[in-house]
């Protein structure tokens, strides 16, 4: 490539050959003696617009929507530096995960044995709590009893059986949030808001799943904290070291700020938040579609939209019911049924499957309206009258012998 430079016969003339290193071009001055064709043809010019951006700098500071901006940064900057100064007394060892792998491995090579109960102190631990002992009053009141198995993963409520099962062999940490998980959907069971999701329309019935996923989710994080501020650090210990991180840093933030919040909904409320803000949403959303793909429990989907709509406002706000204190999630029950955020089915293959449900049950409803039973056609007949019967004797017979007979005329109809 080449370029001319200067006019006349003070003219020069610069060649470059392609070279590795020619990435750009540049300016000497006002002239620009290469054309670099690594990018294009124009040439490439820089210049100082300190000054222009200084003025847009100034212009938006004084809008009051980055003004308020700021403010929410700066606020939510508060907070966690407040939380990080606390996290550092629930850091782990650099070698924790090697030593939970060791573990793992160790329990996974040996035969089960049963071991002994110490359900009694996990129960002294969750009375700690006030949010854990209202369950458990509760429980003892509907009759709920609370027992260790080994036919179950970790804990599950058991509503035939009114039971909250738990296994005994899990560590204390574990099993006190997993217990407190559980008497969190006994409680919503009792209280209504324990409605199975595939009762209304499928796209009422995600929004449904998600939020009673996510309040249990709030529960677990609320017990940790307050069993934390009574002195049991193990249970925050396992929270922050989890994959429920992000969910107990969400409270915890607001409770430093703030202590009130944790009666008064906000922590539970942020905590409630940002679950749905996580990638928790997907997987939730394909348990429920490949129950609605298998519905082998017999359930009906509500093809009332309207109807689902006012079920899913009215268990949003039963789900922010606590024994204690305020609804966290009536303020914003109206905004949960409507913003994309808590409504929308994010993964491609989720939606999908969401589609083709509806399209098919859609489907299935309309044949089923548009088809019309045929009755069978009934040939006509005509009535014959039967003649007077008439009795016969016959000769020669003893009394005994005789018998009457009925002499009928049959004539069948013309054209037959």
């Amino acid at each position: 490539m080449d370029k001319m430079i200067g006019s006349g016969d003070s003219s020069n003339e610069i060649k470059i050959w392609p070279m590795e290193n020619c990435r750009f071009a540049y300016t000497i001055g006002t002239s620009q003696p290469v054309r670099c064709s690594w990018i294009s043809d124009q040439p490439l010019f820089y210049a100082d617009y300190d000054d222009v951006a200084d003025d847009e700098e100034y212009l938006m500071g004084d809008d009051p929507v980055m003004q308020a901006l700021e403010r929410d940064i700066a606020d939510l900057r508060d907070k966690t530096d407040a939380y990080d100064k606390i996290s550092r007394d629930y850091a782990e060892p650099d070698n924790h995960i090697e030593s939970l792998f060791a573990a793992d491995a160790a329990f996974i090579s040996t035969v089960y044995k049963p071991t002994q109960s110490n359900l009694s102190d996990a129960l002294e631990i969750l009375h700690q709590s006030r949010l854990a002992s209202q369950f458990i009053s509760f429980a003892k009141l509907h009759g709920i009893t609370i027992r260790e198995t080994s036919h179950v993963a970790d804990a599950f409520y058991d509503r035939s059986a009114k039971s909250v099962l738990v296994r005994a062999d899990l560590d204390m940490p574990t099993k006190v949030l997993l217990m407190a998980r559980e008497l969190r959907r006994m409680w919503q069971h009792k209280n209504g808001s324990g409605l199975h999701p595939l009762s209304v329309h499928p796209d009422f019935a995600v929004l449904i799943n998600r939020a009673q996923q996510a309040d249990l989710m709030v529960a677990m994080v609320r017990v940790g904290w307050e069993l934390q501020l009574s002195g049991y650090k193990d249970a925050w210990m396992r929270i922050e070291n989890s994959t429920m991180m992000d969910l107990g840093r969400a409270f915890a933030r607001e409770a430093i700020a703030d202590f009130r919040a944790i009666n008064n909904g906000i922590a539970a409320q942020a905590t409630f938040e940002s679950w749905f803000l996580s990638e928790r949403c997907r997987k939730a959303d394909r348990n429920l579609i490949q129950l609605m793909l298998a519905d082998y429990q017999g359930y009906v989907f509500s093809d009332d939209v309207d109807t689902s709509r006012l079920i899913t406002l009215d268990l949003t706000k039963a789900l922010g019911k606590m024994p204690f204190g305020s609804n966290y999630l009536e303020s914003i029950s109206n905004h949960i049924t409507n913003d994309p955020v808590f409504t929308d089915v994010r993964d491609r293959s989720n939606a999908n499957f969401l589609w083709f449900i509806k399209f098919e049950r859609s489907f299935a409803e309309v044949e089923k309206a548009t088809s019309v039973p045929v009755e069978p056609q009934q040939k006509s007949a005509e009535i014959i009258a039967f003649p007077n019967m008439k009795k016969a004797k016959q000769k020669g017979k003893s009394k005994s012998s005789e018998t009457d007979a009925q002499i009928v005329e049959i004539r069948r109809p013309v054209g037959e």
